[in-house]
């Protein structure tokens, strides 16, 4: 028996629920709002974990990036999600998961024409030990130093996914000390309760 097809939130302009499609069928050139998250993993030493996304990927395969993004179930609290997929694509145990980004959304086109298309809060947490990736949803993976690559991701020296990008130019320069923001501000669908 198969499993049940992985199922993406559908948003309103307003981040509110509005239903559920598959998330096979979800991206194409017309994306619907959806939502999603992103993470940014740290070691003990401070170091941000950068992943290269799997080059079979139907979307942004082969693409440098933070290091994990995904989407909730429907009824998924988020930040639940937040560990369940790291766990599920890097191999890796979460502590400290905060919250840094509520609000954040984007829209990037791929160079096959897909579209990512999401209201995608941002975390950041911290783990030990080096990731064992899912190979169908990371090719490689390095840990670098955070001021380095910021640096680069805002001078333009390091290439990296379009919605990395944007959410290194809003996080802190120290996003570890940075105090955790308000759930209150997260989109509708994704708030606790």
């Amino acid at each position: 028996m198969s499993s049940p097809a992985e199922q993406v939130v559908l948003l309103d302009e307003d981040g509110r629920a509005i239903g559920v499609a598959d998330k096979a069928s979800v991206h194409g050139p017309d994306t619907p709002l959806h939502l999603a998250f992103s993470v940014y993993v740290f070691d003990g030493r401070g170091r941000f974990l950068l992943t290269q996304r799997a080059v079979d990927k139907p979307t942004f395969g082969g693409v440098w990036t933070n290091s994990c993004c995904g989407h909730p179930a429907p009824g998924e609290p988020i930040a639940e999600t937040v560990v369940r997929r790291t766990t599920q694509e890097l191999g890796l145990e979460l502590t400290d998961v905060r919250l840094a980004l509520p609000a954040f959304r984007y829209r990037a086109v791929g160079d096959n024409g897909t579209v990512e298309h999401e209201l995608c809060p941002v975390f950041t947490a911290v783990a030990a030990g080096d990731p064992r990736p899912d190979p169908s949803e990371v090719e490689a993976w390095e840990w670098v130093s955070w001021s380095e690559f910021r640096a680069d991701v805002l001078s333009g020296a390091r290439e990296i996914s379009q919605w990395c990008r944007e959410q290194v130019e809003q996080l802190p320069e120290d996003p570890l000390s940075a105090p955790a923001a308000d759930p209150a501000a997260l989109p509708p669908a994704a708030r606790p309760g």
